[in-house]
């Protein structure tokens, strides 16, 4: 591909530069290839024009960015007024094949749930459907876990032309607030667009609530095609915001939830009662009742499936054949996930690590415990450390035993981290070691308990320092019951 083919008619040129072949797009000096075009991002901590030189050296045939480089480097520099947004678009004019449907979906907590259930809806369906987020990439031929929520856009657009080259007509994919507010979504053909709940998360990152909530609307503003469909959790505080945004823009709007316009394209939830590890629904779209079987524990599932249900209808699904299909999801890994049970009491595993999914989460098991609620949970370092007295305090109020634990320590003292939460959780006990916290809560199980095991959910190790250490809250649950029958 040319040089002038990766940026249009948004920069100028030369003729020699602009017919310069680009074998390749990078953003990491130590990944640069010969002849790759190579984007100087400014990043939090270095900026990518430092490693100027050692792309050139490497066999970078171009080179991009938001400011020259002091001196000539023997390559053509191209000046854009955003980088990270050219190099998206870049990305996704050098990936050029996308699934005919794309949805993304964004909010605080759900995205994992709402892309597998849009997934697999699909599935039922008979498309032939893939998602990315969170847990990786899954589709019918290849499943590649990841650990970044909203990949790199170089990453990002070459598993979506991986994807459409493997056949995926229908893709669901998680949109964080990173990924929105770096531009890395900018270039993919967005067609349905769905929000689920905003609460306090990434303050690390985000100066305060409001930045967040700007990036995440950026899907509705900037990226959901003009013809696209917004599906909108709308029992929240700040559903407005995002309805009115998806208004300004006279898109197709889906409202979906208690407050859900069941007469007209939304989905009104009318009641909804427990049934054992599931939820008996009645929901209501385009005046037409029905009624399902939802297989998953917890209110926020709910609201999880009922917007993977508008995303579907939204994309051209048949509604009933929709509704029909929710009977059948599988929760996403680490999800409130029941991984098993010791004298009859149920083991959960869930990827809570925020105050109000760690409150939704023991709020789904209250009405399974007969005697005990019981939570092992920690707090991730170099990350917003205002959130750890919180999640201290949600858990001593919705559960009646806490073991707080190490969760991803990073390069901070773990027990310090434990401090700031324990400070916060009166009666709390603290066992630093996971796998020990784990076995602890395990063994001392007994019938009419449920036991809940949160921070980590699909994650297969533990950061400490600057290494990852293989450890997995399921093994860690399998293990402990596997002693207790030795």
């Amino acid at each position: 591909m040319r040089l002038r083919d990766l940026f249009g008619d948004d920069v100028t040129m030369d003729a020699e530069a602009a017919a310069i072949a680009v074998n390749g797009i990078a953003m990491d000096s130590r990944a640069v290839r010969p002849g790759d075009l190579f984007f100087a991002l400014a990043g939090t901590r270095t900026d990518g024009a430092r490693f100027i030189d050692q792309a050139v050296a490497s066999g970078a045939a171009a080179l991009a960015g938001d400011h020259s480089p002091p001196q000539a480097r023997g390559v053509p520099f191209v000046a854009v007024a955003n980088a990270r947004r050219a190099l998206a678009i870049a990305a996704a004019r050098f990936y050029p094949r996308q699934p005919a449907t794309i949805a993304a979906v964004t909010g605080t907590s759900g995205k994992t749930s709402v892309a597998a259930f849009t997934r697999q809806i699909w599935q039922q369906l008979g498309a032939n459907a893939a998602s990315i987020g969170t847990i990786g990439v899954v589709s019918p031929k290849r499943n590649v876990y990841g650990s970044l929520t909203t990949p790199d856009p170089v990453a990002l657009h070459r598993s979506i032309d991986e994807l459409a080259g493997d056949g995926v007509t229908h893709l669901a994919l998680e949109a964080s607030s990173h990924g929105l507010d770096q531009f890395r979504l900018d270039g993919v053909r967005v067609g349905a667009a769905g929000f689920t709940n905003l609460s306090r998360d990434h303050m690390d990152y985000h100066p305060d609530v409001a930045h967040y909530l700007a990036a995440k609307l950026r899907l509705f503003t900037d990226l959901l095609a003009s013809n696209g469909v917004a599906v909108i959790a709308a029992d929240h505080d700040v559903s407005q915001a995002v309805i009115d945004a998806a208004r300004a823009r006279r898109l197709r709007l889906m409202t979906v939830g208690h407050r859900g316009d069941g007469a007209a394209e939304g989905i009104r939830l009318i009641e909804a009662a427990i049934d054992r590890f599931g939820q008996r629904l009645t929901v209501e779209h385009r005046g037409r009742s029905f009624s399902l079987r939802l297989p998953l524990v917890g209110e926020f599932q709910v609201e999880n499936a009922l917007v993977a249900a508008g995303l579907a209808i939204g994309t051209g699904s048949d509604a009933a054949q929709v509704f029909a299909a929710l009977e059948q999801l599988e929760g996403a890994k680490g999800r409130l996930e029941l991984v098993g049970e010791r004298h009859g009491a149920p083991i959960f595993v869930d990827y809570a690590h925020k105050p109000d999914a760690l409150a939704k989460a023991l709020q789904a098991l209250r009405p399974y415990v007969r005697r005990k609620l019981v939570v092992v949970f920690g707090a991730g370092g170099d990350r917003d450390a205002g959130k750890r007295p919180l999640m201290g305090e949600i858990a001593t109020q919705e559960a009646d035993a806490v073991i707080v634990t190490d969760d991803n320590p990073r390069s901070e003292n773990p027990a310090a981290i434990r401090a700031a939460i324990t400070a916060a959780a009166k009666g709390a006990r603290e066992i630093g070691d996971r796998a020990e916290a784990i076995r602890t809560a395990v063994d001392e199980l007994q019938a009419g308990d449920v036991l809940l095991v949160a921070g980590k959910g699909h994650e297969t190790g533990q950061i400490v320092g600057d290494r990852i250490l293989p450890f997995s809250d399921h093994d860690a649950v399998a293990a402990a019951l596997t002693a207790r029958v030795a």
